[in-house]
């Protein structure tokens, strides 16, 4: 057994950097980004802070609270260029200039274009010295989510598979509780939580009348969201029965049966038409437009096979999340983890980038972000 070796930085900046990153990963501020920052005077940390929750303190303004009334002369951390306009809280940028801090380190620039920007020129405009490139790149995947809802009106998509080592994700009967262990179980609920939304289509309501709420780890339950064309989904499903209790959200098509509507309403389901695809289906894309436009961030897809493939065939998939159970079900299970036509040939096909491989329990766990071939 190796020992983890000690980071090293070859500044102060990037070892400075890494724990405001560090911060960033901290809170739940979506639909927000993630942000984190600290104050240092002679070398020392003397103020740490992260964005909590969206309506709350920034990152900057946390970490001067921690840091007391004075932070003259002293050089800030953040991840995220400080915001330079009035929303929910005033500007970053007048707070720091008014602190009289010397110097600004910032991971990354704000991608987003649909608010007043130039928090860097504002900065230098009043004499602090602003210092970019420290960290980039993992300032960059902090907001990835965040990033992408801005600029792309999307929300960031992670894919769930559990399957056996055969590729099959049931028996020949159907059955697929449990094809993974109880620990991969819980990673599942810590990923659900880290999420705005889990989604599912109507095949996995009726097979597995799943609950997809956060229970075997700490953590807030999704929005809960059902992919149902026909507007199929009983009316004593978990998911309906907890409405109340946990939002649920159901998207059919403009032309389901209106008769079906009401009893899943009158329980505290919220019914969203949208757009059905040539296949039929509830067009993907404009089901993850609306719900970028209501607040949500991240959408964890969950089951099943179709929605999945209809999701990857659009090249929607931004992370993979795959869980593989070191069983055999055999030649007539249940193949294929999603169901979409493929790649014709495995140079062309998604894959993830950077693989993280772990062991869950008995189960092999890999996941990443995923990246697809230019066409």
């Amino acid at each position: 057994m190796t020992r983890a070796s000690t980071p090293s930085y070859a500044s102060d900046d990037e070892r400075f950097m890494a724990r405001a990153l560090e911060l960033g990963r901290l809170g739940n501020p979506s639909p927000n980004p993630h942000v984190g920052a600290l104050l240092v005077r002679g070398g020392q940390i003397i103020g740490e802070g992260y964005h909590e929750r969206a309506g709350q303190e920034h990152a900057e303004i946390a970490a001067m609270r921690a840091a007391g009334d004075d932070v003259a002369g002293a050089t800030l951390y953040v991840t995220l260029e400080p915001c330079n306009h009035l929303g929910r809280t005033p500007p970053c940028t007048e707070a720091i200039i008014a602190a009289k801090i010397a110097r600004v380190v910032i991971g990354t620039r704000d991608p987003n274009p649909n608010v007043p920007g130039n928090g860097i020129e504002r900065l230098r405009a009043a004499g602090i010295e602003v210092v970019e490139g420290v960290a980039t790149a993992d300032a960059v995947r902090l907001i990835a989510p965040w990033s992408k809802c801005v600029t792309t009106g999307l929300p960031y998509v992670s894919l769930k598979l559990a399957l056996s080592l055969d590729g099959r994700i049931a028996t020949r009967t159907g059955e697929s509780k449990w094809v993974t262990g109880a620990t991969a179980r819980q990673r599942v609920h810590a990923l659900r939580a880290a999420h705005d939304a889990v989604a599912i289509g109507i095949g996995t309501e009726i097979a597995d009348d799943p609950l997809l709420t956060v229970r075997d780890t700490p953590g807030v339950s999704p929005l809960r969201v059902v992919f149902d064309t026909k507007l199929r989904t009983p009316v004593h499903a978990r998911l309906v029965e907890t409405a109340s209790e946990y939002p649920t959200w159901i998207f059919c098509s403009v032309d389901a049966q209106r008769t079906l509507e009401e009893p899943l309403t009158s329980r505290g389901v919220e019914v969203i038409r949208s757009q059905s695809s040539a296949e039929g289906r509830i067009d993907v894309t404009t089901a993850l437009r609306l719900l970028a436009s209501r607040g949500i961030v991240t959408v964890m897809v969950e089951g099943g096979a179709e929605l999945g493939g209809s999701m990857l065939a659009a090249r929607l998939v931004d992370e993979l999340h795959c869980f593989i159970a070191p069983i055999l079900l055999g030649p007539r299970g249940r193949p294929g983890a999603v169901d979409w036509a493929g790649p014709d040939s495995p140079s062309e096909a998604p894959r993830i980038a950077t693989p993280a491989w772990e062991l869950c329990g008995e189960d092999a766990y890999v996941h990443g972000p995923l990246v697809y071939p230019e066409k």
